[in-house]
């Protein structure tokens, strides 16, 4: 390992010893109703700038752990910040229970505003999404979260005027659009205004030219490429940053001419010389004379980067021969509504047809592909001592993405937590992607998101599931680093541009403070592994769904099979395996919700006692032959007794304090069998995170 993931994250205090649930069913709400209003009222504990606008007493949060309609009596409320219910729950028991991290922001039972996907209100039995003014209220609310959480709460026993109160409110706050000003990140701002930053934060932020000097002298850049300053106050673009770097024969009159367009910027440079470089397109023109007067420029352009001491350039035209953003918004839209699972029966009923889902989905066939064309780039690189130029429209998506892998696979201190950080800062933030839009943050259409970032992110997940001793951080930082995208506290996330940015806000980004604590056997807000079960089997049995006819090109191909037939050294170039086993579903962020996919704090114990059943299932049958054909007894060797008469667990078995009643199996046993060479069991160390500027 190179280190522990994160080096800071603020120690928060041990959580106080957990209590019993107190759990009760819709019709006996109001024979408890005394009961709760006696009990101590929880306290909603705002955040600097929070303002509580609506809430609702007497409402049951169902326990989705549960098939017959249990729940926690409570309040649920509605701030500018979240959506939170407030009930008496506590953890079923102290047993020993793994520690999980705790979110210090946002709770078990919170859902920030942003994170809210979808709507849905049930009238006599039936799910109907909400939207706009409503005629008739529902008497449950089911909210899916972007997050892939499934909220359900009972407001048959709540007053009927506190029903329209909280339900348009909720309506009104997620799906309305918004201005930019009232986000709830202005009001935070300005209410821990003037906060210190902390000073274990090592994040480079490129907004100053002594940040993009020292990447050039780290990446040995600087000789062949200069830190320009002619955007400074934003005078040639808003799209672009105040300063970035460009090839040292370029003049600033050149960068000034077309506002920043048609001109490469540098992103990285190799240990050989070679660069990553990236341009926009240039404004598209009617006139044949102005056609000319931009080919006539880009000639010019070309030519520069093509004298030495500037080697072969090969260009990549993102926009027209790889992925569209739509095609990454339809892929994910399917995708997601694998893991938005309102009830157990829903699970099963998906089960029989889960992995033709998936492969129509066409979600792990896009990681794949991002991956070939990173591995491209990087055999020019470094292989063909080439530079690389990426194209796109405004070099702000599929640009950020794919620099952002390259970097990650070529450089160990993009697999540093601050290195990593910092390529976040540079790449995206400073690189212009518009997270306020592709995260449809003022809900300005009906669209979906374009979860771009998310993908990346997904990729990433990939080398860090197969070379996990590669990264200085876990699975877990990338989690919290998916989630940190719909918490508006962090300035990172919700702006479409570095101007942008500094027109609205006048402080550097907060941290993400996390911090460990002891937490119930039930689902915690995340989890450092998922099962190994699950893993296991979403890998083995995924090598069908991935298309590999799009195959890498003769010379990455050599050159793939060339790395991987050496011993992996983790402080240098680092190579994912494409194959379709490979390319897994990244089941911590995925999966954490569905308690049928998981059996928690399991692992080789879970395994174990299966296969013991299976072994006494096996041994009893082996018995009634024997004894059929009248042979001797066969000697009996016991097995454990803890798992007779379990033939139909649920998944949370063993540690999990309340089970589903299902009618099928938790795992088909033909996939255990695939599971007896396999030692990737889990081996993570618990980490503190902390998200720093990102």
């Amino acid at each position: 390992m190179l280190g522990k993931g994160g080096v800071g994250g603020g120690g928060g205090t041990k959580a106080p010893k957990p209590s019993f649930v107190s759990y009760v069913r819709p019709e006996e709400i109001h024979t408890n109703e005394k009961e709760v209003t006696e009990k101590e009222e929880v306290t909603l504990h705002l955040l600097p700038g929070e303002q509580l606008l609506c809430e609702a007493s007497t409402v049951l949060k169902y326990v989705q752990e549960d098939s017959c309609q249990l729940g926690i009596c409570g309040r649920l409320v509605c701030t500018d910040f979240r959506i939170s219910f407030l009930g008496d729950e506590g953890s079923a028991v102290d047993n020993g229970a793994e520690t999980h991290f705790k979110n210090k922001i946002i709770g078990v039972n919170d859902i920030p505003l942003h994170c809210v996907d979808q709507i849905y209100g049930v009238f006599d039995e039936k799910k109907k999404p909400l939207f706009g003014q409503l005629k008739k209220y529902p008497e449950k609310l089911v909210i899916h979260c972007k997050d892939l959480r499934v909220l359900h709460f009972c407001l048959r026993y709540t007053k009927e005027e506190e029903v329209k109160r909280i339900v348009s409110g909720i309506i009104h706050h997620t799906q309305s659009p918004k201005l930019l000003k009232r986000l709830f990140l202005f009001s935070y701002a300005a209410a821990v205004h003037g906060t210190a930053a902390d000073p274990r934060n090592c994040t480079v932020m490129f907004d100053t030219p002594k940040d993009w000097c020292w990447e050039l002298e780290r990446t040995k850049g600087s000789v062949k490429y200069k830190t320009v300053s002619v955007n400074e106050g934003y005078r040639v673009c808003d799209r672009l940053p105040a300063y970035f770097v460009v090839p040292t024969p370029l003049l600033e009159d050149d960068v000034k001419r077309f506002q920043g367009r048609g001109i490469p910027i540098w992103c990285w440079s190799c240990h050989n010389g070679s660069a990553l470089l990236k341009m926009s397109a240039l404004p598209k023109e009617q006139d044949d004379s102005a056609l000319q007067i931009q080919k006539s420029f880009l000639d010019g352009i070309y030519k520069t980067i093509h004298r030495p001491p500037y080697e072969m350039v090969k260009t990549e035209d993102l926009s027209s021969n790889f992925l569209s953003l739509q095609e990454i918004q339809s892929s994910y839209c399917k995708f997601k509504q694998l893991f938005l699972i309102d009830s157990s029966s829903e699970f099963w009923d998906t089960d029989v047809k889960w992995f033709s889902l998936l492969e129509s989905s066409g979600w792990l066939d896009i990681i794949r592909r991002c991956l070939k064309r990173a591995i491209e780039i990087i055999e020019c690189l470094e292989a063909q001592n080439m530079n690389v130029l990426l194209l796109e429209e405004n070099a702000s998506d599929l640009c950020c993405l794919l620099s952002s892998l390259v970097q990650v696979m070529m450089d160990a201190h993009c697999r540093t937590w601050t290195g990593f950080q910092s390529l976040i800062q540079k790449e995206w933030v400073m690189g212009g992607h518009s997270f306020l839009d592709r995260c449809n943050h003022l809900h300005q259409s009906d669209k979906e998101e374009v979860p771009v970032f998310l993908l990346f992110l997904d990729c990433v997940w990939q080398l860090v599931h197969q070379h996990p001793p590669a990264f200085e951080f876990t699975e877990t930082y990338l989690t919290v680093l998916s989630d940190s995208l719909y918490i508006p506290i962090f300035s990172t996330f919700f702006f479409n541009s570095p101007h942008q940015k500094d027109t609205n806000m006048h402080q550097r980004q907060l941290s993400l403070p996390l911090t460990q604590s002891k937490s119930s056997p039930k689902r915690g807000f995340f989890r450092e592994e998922t099962d190994h079960l699950i893993k296991n089997l979403l890998g083995k049995r995924i090598s069908k769904l991935i298309n590999s006819s799009d195959d890498l090109q003769d010379n990455s191909r050599e050159f793939y099979d060339n790395w991987h037939s050496k011993p992996t050294d983790y402080h240098g170039l680092l190579l994912p395996h494409i194959e379709g086993p490979e390319i897994k579903v990244w089941a911590q962020r995925y999966l954490r919700w569905i308690p049928e996919a998981q059996i928690l704090g399991g692992g080789r114990v879970a395994t174990m006692g299966k296969l013991l059943e299976m072994m006494e299932e096996v041994q009893s049958l082996q018995e009634k032959i024997e004894a059929r054909h009248h042979r001797q007894e066969a000697i009996h060797v016991q097995a454990p007794g803890l798992l007779r008469n379990s033939a139909r667990l649920s998944s949370l078995f063993p540690f999990a304090m309340h089970q589903r009643h299902s009618a099928k199996p938790v795992l088909p046993t033909s996939g255990w069998k695939a599971l007896g060479g396999e030692d990737d069991l889990a081996k993570r160390e618990d980490e503190f995170v902390d998200l720093g500027d990102v």
